[in-house]
Order: C-alpha cells, then sequence, then structure tokens
C-alpha cells in the first residue's frame, strides 16, 4: 500500500538537505519581503524628497512667472505715471491714455485719480468713472500712506463678473510730492498672470492654488473656491506661515484636510501666496505599482528554483557528513583530528582550522580560569565605571562602580536601562557603537543618561552627562579581538559649566533677553540669510520714554523691576521665533525673521499699547513709560547690517521727536521717516 504524499513531504522536512532546500525558498520570500518593505519604505522616504523639491521647483517657478507679470505691469504704470507727471488736464490725460492703447493687452482699463481720490481719466471710457470719489478706497489710502506699488484686494467686475484686482502707483508733481495714482484694472482670468496654471496638468491630487496675503483664494482648479476664504489656518501651519511671509516647503495636512506635501512662494510685488500641493496617495502611486510587479516577479522565480536547489545541496551535502561523523567521533575522544577524502577546498579548510582550533583550545583551558580570576579582580576593585562588551553588541559586565554611576543592578537587561539614555543621543550613540563594533575602531561619545529607579516612581529623574570611551581587546599572537572594554566618567558638572559660561555670554542678566552681543551676532546671520535667499526680516529698535524719573526718584530697584516687566511683556507680544534684545540702559531692539514691513507695522503698535498698560508704584505715585519704536527692514541697497540698524535708530529718534509714544517706519527708496502709529 503506498503512502501519503504529505508523508514523503514530512520524510523530506527531516533530512538537512530538504530544510535547507525549504528554509532557502522561505528565505529567500523573507528576504523578498525585507528588501521590498525596505524599498518601499525607502521609496516613500524618496519619493518625499523628490516630490518636495519638485514642488518647491514648481511653486518657484509660478512665484517668479506671476511675478514676472506683476512687475511688467507695475512697470508699465510706471512709464505712464511719468509721462503725465505734473499734467492735471483731464482731456490731456484722456487723450494719454488712448495713445498707450496697447496696454490694455494686459489691463482691462486704466484710470488716474488726482491727488483728493477723484477719478480724472479713464480708458477706456464707462460711465459714471470719471469724477469717482476713491479718497476712502483701501489702496488709494494705502498709495497715499507708502508711496510704492501696490495691488488691491480682489473684487468682482460688474461686467465680466470675473474676479479683478486693481494694480495702481502713485504718482508726483514737479516737487516730488503725491500727485494721485495710476491704476490698470487685470482679470484674473483673461489677463494671462495664471495662464501657466490653466495649462498645467492638474488632478484632485496634485493642484495649485493663488492666495492673497488676507487669505483670499485669487486661483484654483475648482472654480467655485474662487474668491473665498482660505481654509482655516490652525488647520494648516504651513499655509498659516505661508500667509505671514514664510516661503518652503513641508508636509502637513492639506487645504482638504488630506496628509500631504506642499511648498509656497511669495509674489512680492502683488503680497500673493503660491502654493503648490500633492497628496501622499498620488505622490506614492507609481511606487506602489512596481513594488506589486517586483513581488510577484521575486516569487515566481522562487518556485521555479526549487527543484534545482534540491538537486544542489544534494551534491554539496555529502562530504559534510563525512566532517559531521568524524567531528562527533574527536568528541567522543576515537579519534584526535579530523582527516577528509575529498577535493572541496572549503571543507578541507574548515577540517584544518578546526585541528587547530582543538589544539588551541587545550592549551587556553589551562589558563583561562587564573585569567578570568585576575581580570575580575582588576574591575571590582578599581573606582572607575568600566564594562565588557562581546561584537554583537552586548555589554555583558559592568563593574560595581558603573553600576552604582548609573543608579541600575546588574540584573538588570541591557534592552531596558538602554532606553534610559536621553532620546536626542541615544540614536547617535547606537550608530556609533554599531560602526565600532562593525570596523573594531575606537568607540567615544558624550550623551545623556537619564539616573532613576524605575521601582521607585517618587524618586526625582536625574540627567547625568557621561563620557564614554571604549575601543577592541586584540589578541596579538593570534591577531584577533575578543571584544570592546570601555571606561566611563561622570562629566555632568563639566558640561552644566560650559552651558552656564555660552548663555551668560549673550543673555542680559536682568531681563534674561539677548545682549548686544548676542543680537548683534544673530542681525549679522538673518542678514547673511537675505543676501542669499532674499528672506525679508524686519527690524525694530525702540527706547523708553520718562523712564529717568522712575530712576531718579524711585531708585535703580524700581527701574530694574520696570525693566524685567517690559522685557516679559515684548518677549509675549512677538513671535516664538523673533529675536528680543536688551542692547544697554532702556535701549531694546527686536529681530523679526521671515517677516514683511506691512506686519512689522502691526507688531509695532501692539508693543506699543502693551507697554503703555504697564506701571510701577512707589509710594502712592503710579509711573509708567511709553515707547519710541523705529521700523525698518532690510533692503537690496544695504551693503552691511549696519545700513538697517542706521535706519531704525533714526526712525526711533524720529518718533521721540514727534512727541514720544509712536512708531515711525524708515525705508531706503525715501528721504524721510515716516510715522505710522500714534
Amino acid at each position: 500500500m503506498a503512502k501519503p504524499s504529505n508523508w514523503n513531504l514530512f520524510r523530506c522536512f527531516r533530512t538537512l538537505q530538504g530544510r535547507l532546500v525549504f528554509g532557502l525558498a522561505f528565505t529567500w520570500l523573507l528576504v523578498v519581503a525585507l528588501v521590498l518593505g525596505m524599498a518601499w519604505h525607502l521609496g516613500q522616504s524618496m519619493v518625499q524628497r523628490t516630490s518636495l523639491s519638485h514642488l518647491r521647483y514648481e511653486a518657484n517657478m509660478l512665484t517668479d512667472e506671476i511675478t514676472q507679470q506683476m512687475s511688467s505691469r507695475i512697470s508699465a504704470l510706471k512709464h505712464v505715471s511719468e509721462t503725465v507727471a505734473g499734467r492735471d488736464n483731464s482731456l490731456w490725460l484722456q487723450n494719454e491714455l488712448r495713445r498707450n492703447n496697447a496696454l490694455l493687452e494686459w489691463f482691462e482699463g486704466i484710470v488716474i485719480i488726482d491727488a483728493n481720490g477723484q477719478v480724472v481719466a479713464d480708458w477706456p471710457m464707462v460711465d459714471d468713472r470719471q469724477g469717482l470719489d476713491t479718497s476712502q478706497t483701501e489702496y488709494f489710502r494705502m498709495l497715499k500712506g507708502t508711496q510704492s506699488p501696490y495691488v488691491s484686494e480682489p473684487f468682482v467686475g460688474r461686467a465680466s463678473q470675473y474676479p479683478m484686482v486693481l494694480v495702481s502707483v502713485p504718482r508726483f508733481d514737479a516737487q516730488g510730492s503725491f500727485a494721485g495714482v495710476v491704476g490698470g484694472v487685470v482679470s484674473l482670468r483673461t489677463s494671462g498672470l495664471f495662464s501657466r496654471l490653466s495649462r498645467m496638468q492638474q488632478s484632485e491630487g496634485s493642484y495649485a492654488v493663488i492666495f492673497t496675503a488676507s487669505g483670499k483664494v485669487l486661483y484654483h482648479p475648482d472654480h467655485e473656491k474662487i474668491m473665498s476664504d482660505a481654509p482655516a489656518q490652525s488647520n494648516n501651519r504651513w499655509l498659516s506661515e505661508a500667509l505671514d511671509g514664510w516661503q518652503g516647503s513641508a508636509v502637513g495636512s492639506l487645504l482638504d484636510g488630506q496628509i500631504g506635501m506642499q511648498a509656497y512662494g511669495q509674489v512680492w510685488p502683488a503680497g500673493w501666496i503660491v502654493g503648490r500641493y500633492l497628496t501622499k496617495e498620488e505622490a506614492h502611486l507609481p511606487l506602489s505599482d512596481y513594488i506589486k510587479k517586483l513581488w510577484w516577479v521575486w516569487a515566481i522565480l522562487a518556485v521555479l528554483m526549487l527543484p534545482l536547489l534540491w538537486w544542489l545541496l544534494g551534491r554539496l551535502l555529502r562530504p559534510l557528513r563525512y566532517l559531521e561523523s568524524q567531528i562527533g567521533e574527536v568528541g567522543l575522544g576515537q579519534r584526535k583530528y579530523v582527516a577528509l577524502a575529498t577535493n572541496m577546498q572549503e571543507l578541507n579548510q574548515v577540517a584544518s582550522t578546526f585541528n587547530r582550533v582543538e589544539g588551541e583550545r587545550q592549551a587556553l583551558l589551562d589558563s583561562v580560569q587564573e585569567r578570568e580570576a585576575f581580570l575580575n579582580s582588576i574591575l571590582q576593585a578599581t573606582p572607575q565605571g568600566m564594562f565588557v562588551a562581546n561584537f554583537d553588541g552586548d555589554i555583558t559586565y559592568m563593574n560595581p562602580a558603573l553600576l552604582d554611576l548609573l543608579g541600575i543592578s546588574s540584573t538588570v537587561p541591557m534592552s531596558q536601562w538602554i532606553e534610559q539614555v536621553h532620546p536626542d543621543d541615544r540614536e547617535g550613540a547606537m550608530d556609533m557603537w554599531r560602526h565600532s563594533l562593525k570596523t573594531h575602531s575606537e568607540f567615544v561619545r558624550q550623551l545623556r543618561f537619564i539616573r532613576h529607579d524605575p521601582s521607585d516612581q517618587k524618586t526625582d529623574k536625574e540627567t547625568l552627562w557621561l563620557e564614554v570611551h571604549a575601543r577592541a581587546v586584540m589578541v596579538s599572537q593570534a591577531e584577533f579581538s575578543l571584544g570592546m572594554v570601555g571606561m566611563v566618567k561622570d562629566i555632568t558638572e563639566r558640561r552644566q559649566q560650559e552651558a552656564l559660561q555660552r548663555w551668560e555670554a549673550e543673555h542680559d542678566p536682568l531681563t534674561g533677553l539677548l545682549n548686544r552681543r548676542g543680537f548683534e551676532r544673530r542681525l549679522d546671520e538673518a542678514f547673511a540669510e537675505f543676501q542669499k535667499t532674499s528672506t525679508p526680516s524686519a527690524l525694530m529698535l525702540f527706547d523708553l520714554d520718562h523712564f529717568k524719573p522712575i530712576n531718579d526718584e524711585g531708585g535703580h530697584a524700581l527701574g530694574d523691576e520696570m525693566l524685567r516687566r517690559i522685557a516679559q511683556v515684548v518677549a509675549w507680544e512677538v513671535r516664538r521665533s523673533d529675536h528680543v534684545a536688551r542692547q544697554g540702559g532702556d535701549e531694546f531692539g527686536v529681530l523679526l525673521p521671515s517677516c514683511t514691513l506691512g506686519q512689522a507695522r502691526k507688531v509695532a503698535e501692539s508693543l506699543r499699547q502693551a507697554v503703555a498698560d504697564i506701571s510701577v508704584t512707589h509710594e502712592g505715585k503710579e509711573y509708567c513709560v511709553t515707547l519710541s519704536i523705529g521700523v525698518t527692514a532690510f533692503d537690496e541697497e544695504d551693503h552691511e547690517m549696519n545700513d538697517a540698524v542706521k535706519r531704525a535708530d533714526a526712525a526711533s529718534y524720529e518718533a521721540k521727536a514727534q512727541g514720544r509714544n509712536a512708531a515711525v517706519v524708515s525705508v531706503v527708496d525715501t528721504s524721510s521717516v515716516n510715522a505710522l502709529f500714534d
């Protein structure tokens, strides 16, 4: 009677040949799974980096194109403004606009407004537009205040029902005074501003959006969302940062709540933000299809290789069976060495090595106990923390001094106390430890260790700074290594002293703010970043009005209390990324990286109001101070950081000259500073 086929399969598994065949097949599939898993994991990271880089490129490309488009339109309007400078005759202005009819390729219409906000000429002519009062519009007031080109908030055209913006530049008379506005109406749908966006192949998971700085949507693949407000900024941190002037790429929640990649660029002439978005599903789709195909190809290959592996291993294992038999006889004392009659070089080398090792083993056994006792005595007696590790990375011994230093028991497994290494130091230390084990090189590392007794939850944790120095122990005669021996030193006090010295060198001891040295270093870094990437940064310098009576009447202790309170309020009002400094006496400075001049104005006003509410009392008399703030921003005309500092300082003096309790802005292209807030 024939035995079942599953019995034959069971017998195959009982043989070394069968186990190796099926083991190799299983290992093949496991390795394939691991390789594909690693490929998927690494591929995701590569796809993410590549996608972020591509999104940054596309966002910058779109930003550059829209910036060029807006700059060209602004330049054209400036040319018109220069042409009509000093002219007030409406008929002459109307004829001059008609002569510039070519500008209608860029604008839906052009208007000229006088210094009082009255429309005096337009082209093409529209009923009831001449004589229209625009003095209360946001764009007229902004132009009159800044005397710089400005792009209005979007609005819907009355005739076309298309979203539009007004691009406007100031007019000046012969004396250089503000004489009105030249403005051009730009259709966001037909002007060609977003022509590249309309040509891009956008999908549900890959799209681009244009926002205003106030969060209004100017362009979206879904036209129904145009002119709507951006989603809640609390749901998308990076969009919130972009609306505040930041540009770059990141991974996080997109506009619809999905997780994906996003990149932002700033169209500075218009105050717009370009957002480029890509969902993770869309980015990983090609990689997922590729991994699936590879899996099936490798699985079929493994099945086809089974018969070949069976035959090959059968031939290779025949001499190995003889070697196994003779090694057993050596172990039983029936022979002193193994001798194989085979021409397989590898097995002969194994037999030769076995014979040599067996001889050495017998010689070493005689002295190993004596050496072990000697080593244990040394390690137990030394006051220095020491340990021994094998080349698998496991620490096999720690002397009492080290156990006491770490506050652990010798029975605690390595996997448990290694978790007490500070998370910020653990990965780097483990990588270097594995490298030292692999190359037999020295291991030198400083790391933090959180010392505590896990069984006592009431005991406070103590963070120690440890210096670990380990090296391989080599056997000189045989030229091989036995493992790693290391020493551990407590350097906590030294590190704390170094950290304190670094902090004190750049901070004011009274307020805890940056001192002049620390502030100037951060100014140099921000100015270098501005020269390299044109990232805008704002600078505020201010001193305290009416501070001297506090020191004179209340003493320096009262003055110090007022300085501390002001430092706390200023630090609270600005962003965490901003740098606040007390440069000496009652002089303060604030550096706002990645911040536009308009945003700095709002911050200056909030600081002025907040400090005005602070008071101290001495002998029944209440003392208050105000701020005279000078505000400026890095400019392309600045040759060094001190150029911006001088502007801000001059603006601060101007604020004090205007009566104190004011914020004054200073820009490069004006000969005087302008008061912003009183």
